[in-house]
């Protein structure tokens, strides 16, 4: 809780009350959305130690597993899968805009996120280790990426601006 009170500290007063709002919309995702989290920086720093903090393919495998962990987790709250899409993405896309990043680097995240996304619309019943597995391959097949015109040819794959 502590980290999570400096982490906010961060954030400016209109990302916060975008937050609050996001949360008053959807309350009962913001736990397991948080857990999720959890688990994702955990598994993403057994994997790939401090990697995952940096714009390389570390950090495309936690982005996509963030947000397949997330919708898997608030799936147990709502058996709409459209409405846990959205959130999903509304809570991912307001953390790239409260902690912004380069615009490639932001670029790269929100695609990556789009892709863990995807594979839980096309997956939804894939157990954690089960994801990571395929996660892991994908990250191994990775895109080094140069600009803005890349994203469009690798809708599909994950990507990443540091080789």
């Amino acid at each position: 809780m502590v980290k999570m009170l400096k982490i906010l500290r961060r954030v400016s007063f209109l990302h916060f009350s975008k937050l609050l709002v996001l949360g008053l919309k959807n309350p009962v995702f913001i736990v397991p959305a948080m857990c999720a989290t959890r688990k994702t920086v955990a598994k993403s720093y057994q994997l790939y130690g401090k990697k995952h903090h940096v714009n390389g393919t570390a950090n495309a495998f936690r982005h996509a597993l963030w947000n397949y962990t997330i919708a898997k987790a608030c799936s147990k709250w709502s058996k709409n899968k459209e409405r846990v899409l959205r959130w999903t993405e509304e809570i991912t896309d307001w953390h790239e805009n409260a902690f912004p990043n380069k615009k490639l680097a932001m670029l790269m995240d929100m695609h990556n996120n789009k892709v863990g996304r995807s594979l839980y619309e096309k997956h939804p019943d894939m157990e954690l280790e089960a994801i990571v597995t395929k996660l892991k391959e994908m990250t191994e097949k990775s895109v080094l990426i140069h600009g803005e015109s890349d994203l469009a040819c690798h809708e599909d794959n994950l990507v990443h601006i540091i080789p």
